[in-house]
C-alpha cells in the first residue's frame, strides 16, 4: 500500500505513544515472529517492532523482509524500531487515514 506523506505523518503521530509489540532478537527473523506481527496487524493495524541486531545492513534487510512478508507498509524507522501499518477489515474501528495529498 502506498501512503502519502500526509498519511504517514498522521500515522507517525498515532504511533508515537505505542510500545513495540514484537522484538526480533539476535537469531533474526523466524516464521513465528512473522506470524506474531501478522496477528498484531490484524488486531491493531499500526504496530511497532524492535529489531535488536547491531549490524545496520542486516537490520535494514529484516525491516524490509517484515514488510514484504506481512504486506505492511513501513511508516517510520528510527534506530532499532520500525513502525508498520496495514489496513485490517477485521478491526472494529479501523484507523481512518486522511485523504491522500499534501
Amino acid at each position: 500500500m502506498q501512503l502519502s506523506e500526509k498519511q504517514k505523518r498522521f500515522l507517525r503521530g498515532l504511533g508515537h505513544q505505542l510500545h513495540p509489540i514484537v522484538t526480533v532478537g539476535q537469531k533474526g527473523m523466524r516464521e513465528a515472529i512473522v506470524d506474531e506481527i501478522k496477528q498484531a496487524l490484524l488486531s491493531h493495524e499500526l504496530v511497532k517492532v524492535k529489531i535488536n541486531i547491531s549490524e545496520h545492513s542486516e537490520r535494514d534487510a529484516i525491516i524490509a523482509n517484515i514488510s514484504e512478508a506481512t504486506g505492511a507498509t513501513v511508516v517510520q524507522r528510527i534506530g532499532n524500531t520500525a513502525l508498520y501499518y496495514r489496513h485490517s477489515q477485521k478491526k472494529k474501528e479501523p484507523i481512518k487515514l486522511p485523504k491522500s495529498g499534501t
